[in-house]
Formats: C-alpha cells, sequence, structure tokens
C-alpha cells in the first residue's frame, strides 16, 4: 500500500496531451514540406469509435474498436490543426479520407527511427494499445521491430 494521496493535478491527462500534440507536430512538418523525409513512415494506431473520428462506415464496420493505418507512400491532402488531422488514403483502391482526433489515437510508430509513442484510450483506464497490427490501408510498410529503446508508453494508473 501507498501512503501517496491522490493527485488534485490531472498530470497524467496533462502529459498525454503534450505528447499527443508530439504526433501533431511532427505531422504538420510533413504537411508543411509536402512529403515524408528520408525513410520516415508511420503508423497511427487510433479508436475507430471516438467522438471527433469521420472515417467511411466500411472501415468501422471493418475495425469496430480500433484501427491502424500508415502514411509512407500514398497518402494525400494532409491537413493538420491543433486538435486533429485528416488525410487521404486508399483501401483496396477505394480512396478515403479520414479524420482524426489527436484523442482518439492510441499509438504512434516511425520504425525507421524506432520511435514511439503509446496513449491510454480516452474511454476508461486500462484500455491501452498492445501494440498494433500491420496497417491496412494500401502501401508498402517495411517496418522491422527492434528491441523498443525509444520507445516512451504513457501508462498512468489511477486509484479508485
Amino acid at each position: 500500500m501507498s501512503d501517496m494521496p491522490d493527485s488534485l493535478i490531472p498530470y497524467d491527462e496533462i502529459v498525454q496531451e503534450a505528447l499527443r500534440a508530439v504526433v501533431g507536430r511532427v505531422l504538420n512538418t510533413v504537411a508543411e514540406t509536402g512529403g515524408l523525409p528520408g525513410e520516415h513512415h508511420f503508423y497511427i494506431t487510433f479508436k475507430t469509435q471516438a467522438p471527433g473520428v469521420d472515417i467511411p462506415q466500411r472501415l468501422i464496420e471493418r475495425f469496430p474498436d480500433e484501427m491502424t493505418i500508415v502514411l509512407q507512400n500514398r497518402f494525400w491532402d494532409l491537413l493538420v490543426d491543433d486538435q486533429r488531422f485528416s488525410v487521404g488514403l486508399s483501401f483496396n483502391q477505394v480512396p478515403s479520407k479520414l479524420v482524426i482526433p489527436y484523442s482518439a489515437i492510441t499509438g504512434f510508430h516511425d520504425p525507421a527511427v524506432n520511435f514511439e509513442l503509446r496513449f491510454q484510450a480516452q474511454e476508461g483506464p486500462g484500455d491501452g494499445p498492445g501494440g498494433h497490427d500491420p496497417a491496412e490501408n494500401d502501401g508498402t510498410p517495411t517496418a522491422e521491430q527492434q528491441d523498443g529503446s525509444n520507445v516512451v508508453a504513457v501508462d498512468f494508473k489511477r486509484k479508485k
């Protein structure tokens, strides 16, 4: 048992919000420059039913909880603001527009430099990603998992 009092300051929420802003900043750099530098590419895992997510119904039916997309070779119209990003991707050669708020993101991975951020799901405590499934959008991912030395996992447990 810990004698530590419950915090009246929501540190876990503040840290997660700040780390999600890292994703936005990285995506904004890509949007401004019009492409990914070098070998960088991103796997982004998000909750498909989270508030503010706007994706085609066929994707929600296929991925009723969570899905992973890859931004590498085939994406277009990347638009980024402080709360969300939108991007065009192709799924089985069908073009689609996805709008994803940062609050829906549960994982961000750049295999080129083995950098990874993981977030708690916004729905409730204890829900979080356990790695990511292969991305389903059309592309040619060539990611190789390494030892995870650059993984930043944010996993705060709240006392009840």
